[in-house]
């Protein structure tokens, strides 16, 4: 069963400039709640025991978030307000199962994996990216599913629009399971139009082996100056080693742009 999992947290967030030259995109509320919270909620209910944040000092405020206890201690203590009280033990819960690393330099998601080599115990491990929500079904939980019928790595994935394949990283089929879910030939990190293989993206949520670590500490800094994950999973499928792409059925909402972000807002209202 997986237990762990892994949320890079470190990005500059420079698609929600100027919110992002003052605040932690993350902590930015969607509905009235922290997104970082939606992320954390997947996680408890796919049974993630341990949740390891990869930050970077100038995100130094994702930490004091969870670790603020004065503060409320202080207002619980004037004022007993229940609400305030059912907001603080949330925190609590969340923090017991959060642990912080650091990632100091932007040199993208592979790296930032890396930097929670140590922390890792099991075989394999889930990673969430916070730009990333899906709402409506649990995709962790699904794809733990998943991992555990197949014995493989697993990794979200829906059509997106041609003109935007650069965006994501891309898979091409090598040949399919079920409606659902098809074994991956290869990725490919942000194609342009006529490099992409097809239009079905890696979403991000990821079931990764531990042993993709040593592929990560070889992997040279490559497109954009930055170490990326794909490029340490396509090594890792060229040893044969089965990658399950797996379509999931909630809606998927992107928080990393302005549109998107405000867009997220009024979808989930709507719940």
């Amino acid at each position: 069963m997986i237990k762990q999992a892994i949320i890079p947290l470190a990005g500059l967030g420079t698609r929600l400039l100027p919110l992002t030259s003052v605040f932690a995109k993350e902590l930015l509320p969607i509905n009235g709640k922290p997104g970082i919270e939606y992320i954390l909620d997947e996680c408890i209910d796919a049974g993630i025991k341990e949740v390891i944040f990869i930050i970077s000092k100038k995100k130094i405020m994702i930490k004091k978030y969870f670790y603020n206890d004065k503060f409320y201690k202080d207002i619980i203590r004037r004022k007993k307000d229940p609400r305030i009280i059912a907001e603080y033990n949330k925190i609590l819960k969340y923090k017991k199962m959060i642990k912080f690393v650091f990632q100091d330099k932007p040199l993208g998601t592979g790296d930032a994996v890396l930097k929670t080599k140590k922390f890792i115990k099991d075989k394999y491990f889930l990673m969430l990216l916070p730009d990333d929500l899906i709402i409506k079904k649990n995709c962790s939980k699904s794809m733990i599913h998943i991992h555990q019928k197949f014995k493989s790595s697993v990794m979200a994935s829906m059509k997106v629009n041609k003109k935007d394949v650069s965006r994501w990283g891309i898979y091409s089929v090598k040949n399919r399971i079920d409606n659902k879910n098809f074994i991956i030939k290869s990725v490919i990190e942000k194609p342009s139009i006529k490099q992409a293989p097809s239009n079905n993206a890696v979403i991000g949520r990821y079931i990764l082996p531990k042993t993709i670590f040593n592929k990560l500490t070889k992997l040279k800094p490559s497109k954009g100056g930055e170490i990326h994950i794909t490029d340490a999973i396509q090594l890792l499928i060229n040893d044969n080693n089965d990658f399950v792409g797996h379509n999931f059925s909630g809606k998927y909402l992107d928080c990393g742009t302005m549109s998107g972000y405000i867009n997220s807002t009024l979808e989930i209202a709507k719940k």
